[in-house]
């Protein structure tokens, strides 16, 4: 096999320490030589680690690592030195002897031979719009958590709130504080409601009955207090996150015109893509990327398991919610893709082809700057209507009916 790389070093890293392993040329001609150091994972002992691959004047660096530890690695080395990082999964070792070295050594090999491919890592800008936009998604979660806490709590003392009125509304917490403040009276707390809610003030006077002692004041207070703090944590956040995504504001513009896509899921598209669609050849790679496409295992002629890859949780969950927000309306393509598949093949893989539509949508707008142009829910209908026709009769005959079809004057 042809060697792209006469001088590469493999790393295999931990929290602790790093194995650099350097495959340079031999003596005699055709021979390569492979030493293995050990370094400290600290910054003085990374910045020592370049001088000293810089002055082995290697021309490709190949790690890999469980967990975060690559990130102090890759960030100090990024500018100076020629290094990739690769998927654990494709630089796998013989089963029966790994070993920290022996993984350092084969990376270095398979890098001398390229036969390894860079994971996507994004800019320095889009890492830090992406740690802003993956720290909301944690609080909101967190957020959303607690508020079921909350509400499992109140079961214990009677109070029915929830089953009448959102425990996140003003007016439920407006009830809440007033418990928490020492009011028992139903019929008191029950005209704190506003709005529309005041419709339901016998509802509201019947779920406000309850044994709310000292004891369940404490606590819910405790859950309140909580439940702020995450508020508050996800509008700072969402404060930075749109400072910080002013120069990709353009292509924030263009997402949101695809119909499921709100800002919120636009924000999280752009931190994870990076708006720049050059690092995907093409739609499907992204796809791929994404974990939004069938995956394929086939042996001996016969397909087997054809599941879906883990790809990107961050940006694979995000599209999930703009494809259930779609699936809702009634006169989108995307809806009309959706209830085609479900029909078909099932609930699941339907918001799956709608994830991979909506994402390949994304992958030509933000190459070509365009904004999105809906097909229509008449898409399948226009392309073919003569199956449209037979389709609906048929659907009409096994209802027991007779159809004469007669064409409408133009």
């Amino acid at each position: 096999m042809d060697v792209v790389h006469e001088r590469a070093a493999g790393m295999d890293i931990s929290k602790r320490d790093v194995k650099v392993a350097v495959r340079v040329p031999g003596k005699r001609a055709g021979t390569f030589t492979t030493s293995v150091s050990t370094w400290g994972s600290t910054v003085s002992e990374i910045v020592g680690l370049i001088e000293f691959l810089k002055r082995e004047q290697v021309t490709t660096i190949a790690m890999e690592a469980t967990s975060d530890y690559w990130k102090p690695f890759f960030y100090l080395m990024e500018e100076e030195l020629p290094v990739i990082l690769v998927n654990a999964k494709q630089a796998r070792n013989i089963p029966g002897r790994k070993t920290d070295v022996s993984d350092a050594a084969w990376l270095a090999q398979l890098a001398a031979h390229g036969l390894l491919r860079a994971s996507f890592v994004p800019p320095e800008p889009i890492r830090q719009l992406r740690d802003l936009t993956r720290a909301r998604s944690v609080a909101a979660r967190d957020h959303g958590r607690q508020l079921q806490r909350l509400e499992k709590f109140l079961e214990s003392s009677g109070i029915k709130l929830s089953s009448v009125t959102n425990l996140k509304g003003t007016s439920a917490r407006a009830m809440l504080d007033a418990l928490v403040d020492g009011e028992r009276d139903p019929v008191v707390l029950a005209d704190l409601s506003q709005r529309l809610l005041r419709r339901k003030i016998p509802q509201l006077t019947e779920a406000l009955q309850g044994r709310f002692t000292e004891h369940h004041a404490f606590l819910v207070r405790q859950h309140l207090a909580v439940i702020d703090a995450h508020q508050a944590m996800i509008d700072e956040l969402t404060r930075r996150i749109e400072e910080q995504i002013e120069p990709f504001r353009s292509a924030r513009d263009a997402l949101i015109t695809i119909p499921g896509v709100s800002t919120l899921v636009a924000d999280v598209i752009i931190a994870e893509t990076g708006a720049d669609m050059t690092v995907f050849e093409t739609a499907a790679h992204l796809a791929s990327w994404a974990g939004v496409c069938p995956g394929q295992n086939e042996s001996a002629g016969k397909a087997k398991s054809s599941t879906t890859t883990h790809g990107n949780a961050y940006l694979k969950g995000t599209l999930g919610v703009a494809a259930m927000s779609v699936s809702r309306s009634k006169s989108t393509y995307l809806a009309a893709r959706y209830r085609r598949i479900a029909s078909r093949r099932g609930n699941a893989r339907a918001l799956v082809a709608v994830q991979h539509s909506i994402l390949t949508a994304i992958w030509h707008m933000l190459r070509n700057g365009e904004v999105y142009h809906d097909p229509g829910a008449d898409y399948y209908t226009r392309i073919d209507p003569q199956k449209a026709k037979n389709k609906a009769i048929r659907q009409l005959r096994a209802l027991g009916y007779e159809v004469v079809v007669t064409p409408t004057a133009a």
